[in-house]
């Protein structure tokens, strides 16, 4: 989806048409999964994620300052929403043994931690940077590779057909495209 459309939709879907909000949720969908498939979380708390994205989107609809970059806005706040996730996650300890509980803190010492949160904050400072190279790449690379990053996978002959490009050609345009990103990476020094 392009941010032109992305624009238009979110207007009229902070205006109340119901067919723009699906139109939304259909095409930015894979984006938001891919994202959250990239944190790896549980199903439960992929799911749970997607839909907190979903729900927050919808909360600020009418806010967004710039219609056109729902897709970021989406993968930003799916992306602050998995790593609460996993945030909470690593302070839990489900147990029944009580000598586990005796246990010193397995979390380390606190220059461990300031370690931890600096390498987290690179990671999603990287995770920006990707996402922000992939806004400027042409359309076709976008739509393309969006399309294939979806939950399920798409058959090539699915890929085909919604975006009107020959089979034949898909896997030599996703490469070119993926190589452009990585250049538009490498030249940023994001990689």
């Amino acid at each position: 989806m392009d941010r032109t459309d992305a624009g238009a939709l979110v207007q009229a879907a902070a205006d109340g048409d119901a067919a723009a909000w699906k139109a939304l949720v259909e095409g930015l969908s894979p984006l938001v999964w891919s994202v959250v498939r990239a944190h790896r979380l549980s199903d439960a708390d992929a799911h749970e994620v997607y839909q907190t994205a979903w729900f927050r989107f919808a909360q600020h609809l009418g806010r967004i300052r710039e219609p056109g970059k729902a897709g970021a806005w989406l993968a930003s706040t799916a992306r602050h929403e998995c790593l609460k996730v996993i945030r909470s996650s690593q302070r839990l300890t489900l147990t029944d043994d009580p000598q586990i509980l005796d246990r010193v803190s397995e979390e380390g010492t606190p220059e461990q931690s300031l370690l931890d949160s600096e390498e987290a904050a690179a990671q999603s400072e990287r995770v920006r940077r990707l996402w922000q190279e992939f806004e400027e790449l042409g359309e076709r690379c976008r739509q393309l590779l969006r399309v294939l990053m979806a939950t399920p996978p798409p058959s090539y002959q699915d890929v085909s057909a919604a975006l009107g490009i020959a089979v034949g050609s898909i896997g030599p345009l996703r490469q070119r495209c993926l190589r452009r990103l990585r250049a538009r990476l490498e030249a940023r020094g994001a990689i």
